[in-house]
């Protein structure tokens, strides 16, 4: 392993969680509907777990409602079960062809609910990435341990975890800050 292969290990590591922070957060509601609301849902399909988005279209036709309708028309009554179990806190209203999901405004409580969620999840990619730092670290140990690059280098090293950490943790606090936003602004 190289001083350049950690780095980019590094870069790598933080890039990734923040990927799964954004599409964690797009399962979040905001005042508006979005059809990544129901991405995560998983619907009973012949015994198999199932995104509603494989199993059906999804669309947003108005602001506060998604329509879903299902390729195959025989699973409405698990696609319904999915909805209701969800914690969208949407009755779904189904006419046999389609599925209508109704969001209401949200109140004061169940934003300020949304908001606590969205710094949660923040708060937990910010320890995953920096566990990675620690390992990293660790990593860069080891190889001057085995002679593999010099003290200079281990210390140099460890200054471009730490800098390229503070740099995408300030990108978590962008992305929940605007995540934040939305969820206010409904």
């Amino acid at each position: 392993m190289s001083y350049e292969t950690v780095v980019s290990e590094t870069e790598d590591k933080f890039e990734k969680a923040l990927t799964h922070l954004q599409q964690q957060l797009r399962g979040i509601r905001t005042g508006r509907a979005s059809s990544a609301l129901v991405d995560n849902i998983k619907v009973d399909y012949y015994g198999t777990p199932t995104p509603v988005s494989q199993m059906a279209s999804v669309s947003v036709p108005e602001p506060r409602q998604i329509i879903i309708k299902p390729f195959d028309p025989s699973i409405m009554k698990e696609l319904n079960k999915a909805l209701q179990k969800s914690d969208l806190g949407v009755t779904p209203q189904d006419d046999g062809k389609v599925v209508r999901l109704n969001l209401p405004a949200l109140s004061g409580e169940q934003r300020n609910k949304y908001v606590g969620k969205v710094k949660e999840i923040c708060e937990e990619t910010r320890v995953a990435m920096r566990n990675s730092r620690r390992d990293l670290n660790k990593q860069a140990d080891a190889m001057t341990k085995d002679g593999e690059i010099t003290q200079d280098d281990n210390k140099k090293l460890h200054e471009e975890i730490q800098e390229s950490l503070k740099t995408y943790e300030a990108k978590v606090d962008q992305v929940m800050e605007k995540k934040i936003e939305e969820i206010q602004e409904g």
